[in-house]
């Protein structure tokens, strides 16, 4: 009798990790949608939550970047991994300059943060799909 190999799926990433990106995405939304606001009341509230969203996109997003950096070992590294940590990078990149052009004064950062708040959210999706979309398996003996 040959012993039987079954097939486990692992975690595509590790579950932290998807904790973190799927929080910036949600933040970054919560962030170009607050600016939409501000962009159609000019209240200047609006502006202050994007303020704060940015800034907790910037948390999440910099633990999602260190565990893409974490992902880019020897061992573990693909093409794939490499074009998502860059793609992370650069949502975080792209998000510290729009964090400082929510830093002058309300009206002085639209529409360049409204810009810069939307390419963020799609450099989100984009990180997010690939994120999740690898399937890694192992075997157990």
């Amino acid at each position: 009798m040959t012993p039987s190999r079954s097939r486990l799926y692992a975690y595509a990433i590790h579950p932290l990790h998807a904790v973190m990106l799927a929080g910036s995405l949600a933040l970054w939304l919560g962030a170009a949608l607050s600016d939409i606001a501000y962009f159609r009341t000019y209240e200047i509230q609006w502006q202050n939550f994007a303020s704060w969203l940015i800034v907790g996109g910037l948390v999440f997003s910099a633990v999602a970047v260190l565990f893409s950096l974490f992902g880019l070992r020897g061992a573990v590294r693909t093409r794939g991994s490499a074009i998502y940590a860059l793609v992370v990078v650069a949502m975080w990149v792209i998000g510290f300059f729009n964090a400082l052009m929510h830093a002058r004064d309300a009206w002085a950062s639209m529409p360049g943060g409204l810009i810069m708040s939307l390419i963020v959210v799609v450099l989100a999706l984009v990180a997010t799909s690939m994120g999740f979309r690898t399937v890694r398996t192992g075997e157990l003996k």
